[in-house]
């Protein structure tokens, strides 16, 4: 368990990409600010990127500056730690080490504010979703990552374009309580884990609920997006449990 002392934040689906300059603009403010209020862990729960297709793109002058605002926050001693999400599963130990970043395995446990809190991107409980449960193996398996990763740069800009279209299009055909987090696997996760926290991202659905477990009450903060006008950050610190509005 990683303890935390201090203050820690938490953000996810950030969807970083360079057609969207606004929105590393707003990450760089909140980088600026994370370092200037000693906060003393971040943890990016996933889609920092809209995609990642290998971290022998890093030299892309856009995946560099993101690379630098990560590594200038982590020199002004924050540290910071990412889960890979289902957009930048690919993120490695290249990408890791040039921004000075922790990577974490996709279920973590983090003690914040006294309690035992458990963070991950939060695909791996959208268990109704079954094609995308399907498709998840197939992407995470170290043969497909290897093969992929052997293909040249520009083919693999392609095929994840063609992802993505395939994916927005799965999704249109998808109702709303599939592609959400299925209250069982969240319990399941919970008490797996001895943890009475939850904290994930993914669902692109902000929430903060109470959920019953069998030896106690729980709770499950959902961050949001920040690319469809919003955007949030969760702070857990001696003062208790806050969510950041970010959209401004």
């Amino acid at each position: 368990m990683l303890t935390i002392a201090g203050t820690a934040r938490f953000v996810s689906d950030l969807h970083l990409r360079a057609e969207r300059p606004d929105l590393t603009q707003r990450f760089a403010v909140f980088l600026a600010d994370t370092a200037a209020a000693n906060v003393e862990m971040l943890f990016i729960l996933g889609d920092l990127f809209e995609y990642w297709i290998g971290d022998d793109n890093l030299a892309e002058p856009f995946n560099a500056d993101v690379c630098a605002l990560l590594r200038a926050t982590v020199d002004m001693g924050t540290r910071i730690g990412f889960i890979a999400g289902n957009r930048d599963f690919l993120i490695g130990e290249t990408f890791a080490v040039a921004a000075g970043i922790k990577l974490l395995p996709e279920t973590a446990i983090v003690g914040a504010g006294g309690t035992a809190t458990l963070i991950m991107h939060g695909d791996t409980v959208c268990t109704d979703d079954l094609p995308y449960q399907e498709f998840r193996r197939m992407v995470r398996s170290p043969e497909w990552q290897q093969n992929f990763l052997a293909r040249p740069l520009p083919d693999r800009r392609i095929e994840v374009e063609n992802l993505r279209r395939r994916s927005a299009e799965a999704m249109q055909g998808k109702t709303a309580a599939i592609m959400d987090a299925n209250a069982a696997a969240i319990r399941t996760a919970l008490e797996a884990k001895g943890c009475t926290r939850l904290i994930h991202g993914h669902t692109h659905r902000p929430s903060h609920e109470h959920i019953q477990l069998s030896a106690g009450t729980a709770e499950r903060w959902v961050l949001s997006d920040w690319d469809t006008g919003r955007g949030d950050a969760l702070e857990i610190g001696p003062a208790g449990v806050r969510r950041l509005d970010l959209s401004r």
